[in-house]
């Protein structure tokens, strides 16, 4: 009998990947996952990340039951509590006192129902989203051009444009899927050039003709510059500008007052001026140009200009709502365009409608049936923790996203966490650093139960459908939310029995008075405002409008010229370019950069569980570039203490030339449950965008230094350990083990007692075999415990970071038994002679180590990536370590 299979989407990055699920033991949760060849989104490709998805679909860490104040309750309970609450406050305070902090990674039911209930039923617009960290400045700057939130492009302008310019956008890590289409177009079309602007050189330089290395935040100077290079050259568009255009020549004298030349562009962004001339002609003489841009312009706290300096260049060349063309924003999250579709924005109402405009206000209560809609923008995220913190808003509802570690100033956000009257947190994981602070934990559905729909970063819709039943006693976002809400006196608006039942009334919502002949919102689901179930289950992905006359959805907008402002014509905005809010300067000399990494997500609460995916980049790290670390004396693998106005961290120090002079880079995504001093929020200026709210979390001024650890340590350890009292430490789950690594600056530690201790503390210790080298005076020691002769634990010191490489050791946790060379060889952390070593992880997808890739290159003399995957298998997966694989070839010269 052939297993049940399953056609659902991943829950990573924006790119929208259809998955194909085979469950094959719904009790244990085991599941094969393989990409769906059908979705037009991926075409059966998945990167390393959703390749494993199959890793963590465990109950390991699940929240399972509901609490209130630390005690276990049933639902009825923790519902009264929360409902009663919100009463209570609501009633003394005020409607404001009350704030919903909610998260991309919800379904767009249950965004829509938390939306309907703040703005439409409570009566306060306090619901912002996680989603503001990272594209609404790309909403701005839509909204302002086009007079909606309308992302014009699709997928498939990617392969038919002649001219792909990524700005701040490292897709080959961040939307591994899109860019490995990117890199499918260029090698099918010859005549394609890509050209990366980033300060730093990333992977995505891989494929890249020109790299623009400019002065971090000045994005906005360098197209304020090519608006003039197009108008000196004679590519403006004077049809399209005069008769579907306002405010060109606003803008083009703004630009023309800081940018009127390539030598004072290439000046003030700090590049070579032949570089900058050579992006304005290609720009210039290319009519099918894509502009796809990101976090790198989205988080400025000028990032709306930045946007709107980017469409100001695609409306003055007429590069829109035709094929291989138009301004294209990469969102970071699964669902944040579903998010923005329901106004999970604290200053947006449903289905593209704004708080404030009268008529949509009274349209949507029409709808609703409430007189109680929110007139007025809420708190964005920032000022919503500042408004906790200081004591305005009493109460806050937290869904699925951990703000102690992802805002900027985050011991702050902590801070205002700890000081709050009430704080629920509804999420399917048990231990975060936000869950720890919650008065309420409600359990909620994780990935692979969820039921709804979410919306990619082309505008098209997938269905999210469940593998599994709900885990413990955990229920739905939607269906927790609409349960409080009943209890609060709103029963009828709320009697929600299925998400078909909510994705019908949202897309009814979109077509509410808003008819084709006339239509001036952009968001239409038209054709799905009477959906029942069956066809719900069968939704097949589309892209929105959807309506009665296009049912098939519209891949392509703006053909027809037409925009959703008063006269229907597009709008330029003047751009003055600005630099970074806070300045570096002599106490605090660097800019840090922040992002995300290849193989993880967000805060590691569900990469974090697969094996695979923390082999590659295992640490915090901070990247440097050579001269600064020689400057500073910071070697590679040593310790650095990264310090800004707002909090500090501790990484792992790695020098790399890609990286500019003055700046540094930091990922995003250690938590204080895997690692002590790791929080990068806790860094990050809390300076916003004024237009959109973003925070500037990409030019933060730092300091740098080396930290004076005494003492490295690496354990592995068959189960996972409880470690008291180490200043540094980082723990990694990995096959079969669980590693940690560790440091400190005291002196004169027992190592023999204090592992005999740790160990049996733990319950490792036993009846077994101790294995055991001391060199105190030196600095070093090490001991290995082995039961039944298969390895427990092991642990390495030594007074400096150069310890041995843990991937031998790492691979005898899953062996039965050692051999007796291997035994001989535990204390020396290499293998014996003849036996592989594999190092460092380069390429997930197959698990092929740095050590594998050097020998193979050498002995069977391999001269291209190609060959390198038809040997080893490396590169040919997702094709994320394509650009890291290169630097194992011979080089020119």
């Amino acid at each position: 009998m052939s297993l049940p299979t399953v056609k659902t989407t991943c829950p990573y990055c924006g790119v929208g990947c259809g998955i194909e699920a085979t469950v094959e033991d719904p009790a244990a949760h085991r599941v094969t996952i393989k990409g769906d060849p059908d979705h037009p989104s991926n075409f059966g490709k998945l990167c390393s990340k959703g390749a494993t998805l199959g890793d963590t679909v465990t109950l390991e860490n699940r929240l399972l039951y509901p609490s209130v104040d630390g005690r276990r309750c049933d639902w009825d309970t923790a519902l009264d509590h929360v409902a009663g609450r919100f009463r209570q406050i609501i009633a003394k305070h005020g409607p404001d006192a009350v704030a919903f902090y909610v998260s991309g990674q919800l379904l767009t039911e249950d965004y829509y129902v938390a939306n309907k209930l703040m703005k439409g039923f409570i009566g306060s617009a306090n619901i912002d989203t996680n989603s503001r960290l990272c594209m609404s400045s790309a909403v701005v700057g839509y909204k302002r051009a086009f007079g909606a939130d309308t992302v014009p492009c699709s997928y498939a302008d990617l392969e038919l444009a002649e001219l792909i310019v990524l700005v701040g956008s490292n897709a080959a890590w961040c939307h591994p899927i899109a860019f490995q289409r990117i890199r499918k177009a260029k090698d099918n079309n010859p005549n394609l050039k890509v050209v990366v602007v980033d300060p730093r050189r990333t992977a995505s330089c891989d494929i890249a003709d020109l790299h623009l290395p400019l002065k971090p935040g000045m994005d906005a100077l360098l197209f304020n510059g090519l608006l003039c290079h197009l108008q000196r050259d004679g590519r403006i568009d004077k049809d399209y500008v005069a008769n579907f255009t306002n405010g060109f020549a606003e803008a083009l004298h703004q630009a023309e007052t800081s940018a009127g030349s390539v030598a004072a562009v290439a000046a003030g962004c700090e590049l070579d001026p032949a570089d900058v001339g050579q992006f304005f002609a290609w720009f210039a003489g290319t009519e099918r140009t894509v502009t796809v841009y990101s976090q790198g312009i989205n988080q400025s706290s000028s990032g709306s200009d930045k946007c709107n300096a980017i469409i100001n260049c695609h409306l003055a060349s007429g590069r829109l709502g035709k094929p291989g063309m138009g301004p294209f924003s990469f969102t970071g999250q699964p669902n944040a365009m579903g998010g923005r579709e329901v106004g999970g924005l604290a200053n947006m109402l449903a289905a593209h409608m704004d708080l404030d405009n009268p008529a949509h206000v009274d349209r949507v209560g029409r709808f609703w049936h409430s007189e109680r809609v929110a007139d007025k923008p809420g708190l964005k995220a920032v000022e919503m923790f500042e408004a906790i913190g200081d004591g305005r808003v009493k109460a806050v509802w937290i869904m699925a996203t951990n703000p102690v570690v992802s805002m900027p100033d985050a011991d702050r956000v902590k801070q205002a966490l700890q000081r709050c009257e009430l704080v629920v947190v509804s999420d399917c994981i048990a231990n975060t650093d936000t869950a720890q602070l919650a008065h309420v934990l409600l359990p909620a559905t994780g990935w692979s139960e969820k039921d709804g729909t979410v919306t990619n970063l082309e505008r098209r819709i997938s269905r999210q459908r469940p593998l599994f039943a709900a885990s413990g006693e955990a229920r739905h976002d939607w269906w927790i939310i609409s349960r409080v809400a009943q209890r609060m006196g709103f029963a009828d608006a709320f009697a929600y029995q299925s998400s078909a039942e909510i994705f019908r009334e949202h897309a009814a919502l979109s077509a509410f008075e808003n008819d084709s002949e006339h239509q001036l919102r952009d968001f239409d689901l038209s054709a799905f405002a009477t959906i029942g179930q069956t066809e719900f289950d069968s939704l097949q992905p589309v892209q929105w409008p959807v309506t009665r006359e296009r049912p098939q959805g519209s891949p392509q907008l703006f053909g027809d010229k037409q925009f959703f402002t008063a006269d229907r014509k597009a709008r330029f905005i003047p751009v003055a370019p600005q630099g970074p809010r806070n300045k570096v300067d002599a106490d605090y000399p660097f800019t840090l950069n922040t992002g995300r990494l290849r193989d993880q997500w967000h805060t590691m609460t569900r990469t974090g569980l697969a094996a695979k995916l923390n082999a590659h980049r295992p640490e915090p790290f901070v990247e440097i570039h050579p001269a600064d670390a020689e400057r500073l004396q910071l070697k590679n693998r040593s310790l650095a203490r990264i310090e800004s106005r707002w909090g500090q961290m501790l990484a792992r120090v790695e020098i790399g030339a890609g990286q500019r002079r003055g700046s540094l880079f930091v990922p995003m995504h250690w938590t204080g449950q895997v690692s002590s001093h790791g929080r990068m929020g806790a860094l990050v200026n809390p300076v916003v965008d004024p237009y959109s709210g973003q925070p500037e979390s990409k030019q933060t001024p730092v300091r740098i230094s080396a930290w004076p650890a005494t003492w490295y340590a690496t354990i592995l350890a068959r189960q996972p350990l409880a470690i008291r009292d180490c200043e540094y430490q980082v723990k990694i789950r990995g096959e079969q083990f669980y590693r940690y690594e560790l440091a400190g600056s005291d002196a004169g530690k027992d190592w023999r007692q204090w592992s005999r201790e740790l160990f049996s503390e733990n319950g490792i210790a036993g009846a077994g075999d101790w294995l055991e080298y001391s060199d105190l005076q030196a600095g070093y020691y090490r001991c290995a415990y082995l039961a039944g002769n298969r390895l427990q634990a092991c642990l390495l010191v030594g007074p400096d970071f150069e310890l041995p490489e843990p991937g031998w050791l790492c691979s005898l946790f899953p062996k039965p038994e050692l051999s007796r060379s291997e035994r001989l060889a535990l204390l020396s952390g290499q293998p014996p002679k003849g036996e592989a070593d594999i190092g460092r992880i380069v390429c997930s997808c197959f698990n092929v180590g740095e050590k594998t890739i050097q020998q193979a290159v050498q002995a069977q003399k391999l001269q291209s990536v190609a060959a390198i995957s038809a040997c080893l298998g490396a590169g040919s997966g997702c094709g994320s370590c394509v650009a890291e694989l290169k630097e194992f070839l011979p080089q020119p010269g």
